[in-house]
């Protein structure tokens, strides 16, 4: 990635924006800077904080969030309404009937409803509010799980020496692969039975001494003011009261080991199911690229609890949730419609679905796409290489979450992404994020975020999140997939009051306007590993709405 210029700006600018739209009131304000010099936050957030930490000013409140609050209250709330911005986010579906979205989802508007006719010819049958890549797919296999499955037979029991120079390549991948797959298949199995054993010790010990003690919400103390225990009772009493230091009650306790249990159980079925075809039910050919009109118009996924499109709809929140609604939360754009696209499953998303859920929103309007999704091994990576290059072509900016290793992207591939490992970019266009924790200091980047120098763009908040989920709720989630939607939101802030703002200068505005710390932060959530802020993205930044509209107020 380019090397980027610090910016450096002092005093008080006023800043008049000119040849990038409507007349609107000119920007005088100071840019955030100086960051080094601001104390660490030494008190707790309380939930009211944390719900609203990344919209919050690292000068003010000594919290790296995006100053949002800031520049909407000293600059954009006195200025006219920018331009509609369409915002396709490439998820697992979005519950569009949500009290805090339903008024900002994308309407094909050339497309009659229900009327089973492609009337907008674009190939996509009623797709009134986006696409659905998937069809009635939920969970699907993790992308080295099908490599196993499509090239097992064909490698099971060879060695290297007997592989043709033809097929060396594919063989060192599948069995990269397989290995892989054999570990996580042994740790998913071996948790699942551990907490099999567990309940079935724990539940009858439970339901035993609740029926003792005439209640099931017992206390350590309860416990030791037993009577005469049996050495039964004794057994149980031990038990109950070394798990009541996991947790305030059993119930509790019982409750996150059955998670436990179904989480990788769920794995074994779908993530490392080997034995069942998930993507048949939609019929395609899935390595056949030309094979590409499946799916339907369900973008908000085929169960009726909506569980499966909670990460999605999440995601959807952050960015355009309906701002000053009085309800749920703010989105960090106004003015934003939400086009949705199906396409990331439990489980990895296969890249044909990806390359066309690019093309769809790019062909559909979207000026920005967020990819809250990735993996490590990409089949066809080249199609979604082409995909992000249309989207180039086409002036739109695809903002992607890094993934939540805490490894250094430099030095390990991922997909999506916008440059093979070591290589130069393909796209101009194409804007990772990192995620950020929300305590300044050396526990500022989020321990699962991945980083990279050369291939991790810039960060902003991820930890602990507070967006709209299914059925009308909200929740704290964390992972660099909250962090893409944070910059997504900036993103669609600037072309809506700078509509002549390229998607790659909307980049670079993110890139140069943000936070500078030059702190050195832990890595990983390894103590052991630390480098400096600046030395862990390109931009060695903090994505900064305030400071990215001063900036583009000035850009040409």
């Amino acid at each position: 990635m380019k090397n980027l210029k610090i910016l450096f700006i002092t005093g008080i600018a006023t800043l008049i924006v000119s040849g990038c739209g409507t007349s609107v009131a000119p920007i005088i304000s100071a840019p955030i800077e100086n960051i080094d010099t601001q104390p660490l936050k030494i008190t707790d957030l309380n939930e009211d904080q944390l719900k609203n930490w990344p919209a919050m000013d690292l000068v003010t409140d000594t919290v790296p969030g995006m100053s949002v609050n800031k520049a909407y209250s000293e600059i954009l709330n006195n200025r006219k309404k920018g331009v509609k911005v369409i915002v396709a986010v490439i998820d697992s579906g979005v519950d569009i009937e949500h009290e805090d979205l339903k008024d900002v989802i994308w309407t094909n508007k050339d497309e009659i409803p229900n009327n089973g006719i492609d009337d907008d010819k674009n190939g996509y049958i009623d797709d009134i509010h986006g696409w659905n890549f998937l069809g009635d797919i939920v969970g699907e296999n993790l992308e080295y799980t099908r490599i196993v499955k499509t090239l097992g037979k064909k490698y099971e029991g060879k060695t290297e020496a007997s592989i043709s120079a033809t097929d060396l390549e594919e063989f060192k991948w599948f069995k990269k692969a397989e290995a892989e797959y054999k570990k996580e298949y042994q740790k998913a199995l071996t948790n699942k039975t551990r907490f099999e054993q567990m309940l079935g010790q724990l539940k009858p010990a439970h339901e035993a001494i609740t029926k003792k003690l005439g209640k099931e919400d017992y206390s350590t103390q309860d416990l030791s003011a037993i009577e005469n225990p049996t050495e039964t009772e004794k057994q149980q009493i031990a038990m109950l009261s070394q798990m009541l230091l996991y947790g305030d009650s059993i119930p509790g306790v019982i409750k996150e080991l059955q998670g436990g249990l179904d989480y990788f159980g769920g794995k074994l079925e779908t993530h490392l199911n080997l034995n069942k075809d998930f993507r048949a039910v939609l019929g395609d050919n899935p390595n056949d690229f030309s094979d590409n009109k499946y799916g339907n118009n369900d973008v908000d996924g085929p169960t009726e609890d909506e569980e499966d499109v909670m990460h999605g709809t999440h995601v959807a929140g952050i960015i355009a949730a309906k701002r000053n609604n009085g309800i749920g939360i703010d989105g960090v754009a106004g003015n934003v419609e939400i086009m949705v696209i199906r396409a990331v499953p439990d489980g990895d998303e296969y890249d044909k679905d990806i390359a066309l859920a690019i093309r769809y929103a790019v062909d559909n309007g979207a000026k920005i796409i967020n990819t809250s999704f990735g993996k490590y091994y990409s089949p066809h990576p080249e199609w979604v290489w082409d995909a992000i290059k249309y989207a180039e072509k086409h002036d739109v900016l695809i903002v992607n979450a890094a993934g939540n290793d805490g490894v250094n992207l430099d030095t390990v591939q991922v997909y999506p992404n916008d440059q093979i490992l070591n290589g130069d970019e393909i796209s101009d266009t194409f804007l990772t994020v990192g995620a950020l924790n929300y305590k300044y200091g050396s526990e500022m980047v989020a321990p699962f975020s991945n980083y990279g120098k050369t291939s991790v763009d810039v960060f902003s908040p991820g930890m602990k999140i507070w967006s709209t989920i299914q059925k009308d709720k909200y929740r704290f989630l964390q992972g660099t997939s909250m962090a893409s939607p944070e910059v997504a939101g900036i993103a669609a802030v600037l072309r809506s009051y700078f509509p002549k703002l390229s998607a790659a200068k909307v980049k670079q505005i993110i890139m140069k306007s943000g936070l500078a710390p030059k702190t050195q932060v832990i890595l990983g959530g390894d103590s052991g590993n630390k480098d400096s802020f600046q030395n862990i993205s390109t931009s060695g930044k903090i994505a900064n709405l305030y400071n990215a509209l001063i900036l583009a107020s000035k850009t040409k």
